[in-house]
């Protein structure tokens, strides 16, 4: 965290409490953390203190050295290797920098349309691994002339920081469903190699979350033109996280368990979808947050203290080379 709440904000629906878990992860996920990620008590300690020496080096980035949660959300997804944990962070604050038309002031609370629009939202449970799952329609539901791909994308990296957060997110990591049912030839058109390329470097190097599988369902023959746009930029470890279903219920339960989907996707989940107000109503909440690590990261030619608690800006970060992270 960012900000100092004594409390994470919260929003009752019926007898479901919607809200950002920043709870100790369970043991079961402790284990996968020590199996998959190399996760123990000294190798934590361990690696914080080098990335903090590390990053005291860059003296042309300024970041919170003294919030330790803060650094192991970059450790995590780089399996605890302090240099790969550092081409992340460089990673994540340059490409603010260069898409800094995306990234100034941005928050829920002014982009109350994406989330209205009810056609980005993540689930209330998490699926049979712990993981976070992330629906995005961008077919029959997607007005395109009321909501830009932009604006989907702005939304996509408000519900991801605040997935960062979370310690069993950390952890486990999230899943992404397309649906394209119903993509139009008219929508297809507003999609362009900039954005493409823009949706695949933010995913493979400048994001701290594990994303482990992208699925593409209802997609029509329509969709070929679409993903030929991406293909080009894809490195091979994303590229086969990438999984087409088509209207094939069977192959998707392969991956996630029918219990944690809904009925639209063959599943048997029984807890009500959350709406996109219903997340905005949640997330507007945690503005301050947003203000803290949302911002424009710095001023491109200061560092520049605010008054917010721990957010910091970095000085200079145009210098910056873009480096490989690997996917996590």
């Amino acid at each position: 965290m960012l900000t100092d709440w004594e409390k994470m904000p919260s929003l009752k629906l019926g007898d479901f409490t919607l809200e950002i878990e920043l709870g100790e992860p369970s043991e079961e996920l402790k284990e996968v953390a020590k199996k998959e990620l190399r996760e123990s008590p000294e190798l934590q300690k361990e690696a914080v203190a080098k990335l903090k020496e590390l990053l005291k080096a860059e003296t042309d980035l300024k970041v919170p050295l003294d919030n330790d949660a803060w650094l192991i959300r970059f450790l995590r997804p780089c399996k605890y290797y302090p240099e790969s944990s550092l081409k992340l962070v460089k990673n994540y604050y340059s490409f603010k920098v260069k898409h800094k038309n995306v990234y100034h002031d941005l928050k829920p609370s002014r982009e109350k349309n994406i989330f209205e629009q009810n056609i980005l939202t993540v689930l209330p449970n998490r699926d049979q691994h712990g993981r976070r799952i992330l629906i995005i329609e961008l077919g029959k539901k997607w007005k395109h002339n009321k909501c830009s791909l932009d604006e989907v994308f702005k939304g996509c990296v408000l519900y991801v920081e605040a997935a960062m957060l979370e310690p069993t997110t950390q952890v486990a990591g999230a899943v992404v469903i397309f649906d394209m049912e119903g993509l139009t030839l008219q929508q297809t058109w507003q999609f362009t190699p900039p954005f493409a390329k823009r949706i695949v470097d933010w995913l493979q190097d400048a994001v701290p979350l594990r994303v482990k599988n992208i699925h593409i369902v209802n997609q029509p023959y329509l969709f070929n033109m679409v993903f030929s746009l991406f293909k080009p930029f894809l490195r091979e470890k994303l590229k086969n996280r990438i999984i087409f279903h088509g209207t094939d219920r069977k192959t998707l339960h392969e991956y996630i368990a029918p219990q944690c989907l809904p009925s639209c996707y063959g599943g048997t989940l029984q807890i009500p979808r959350v709406t996109g107000p219903q997340w905005l109503a949640l997330l507007v909440m945690c503005d301050k947050e947003y203000d803290g690590v949302e911002r424009n990261p710095c001023r491109l030619d200061t560092y520049t203290k605010v008054s917010t608690p721990a957010q910091y800006f970095c000085e200079n970060i145009q210098s910056i080379p873009k480096v490989s992270a690997p996917v996590p």
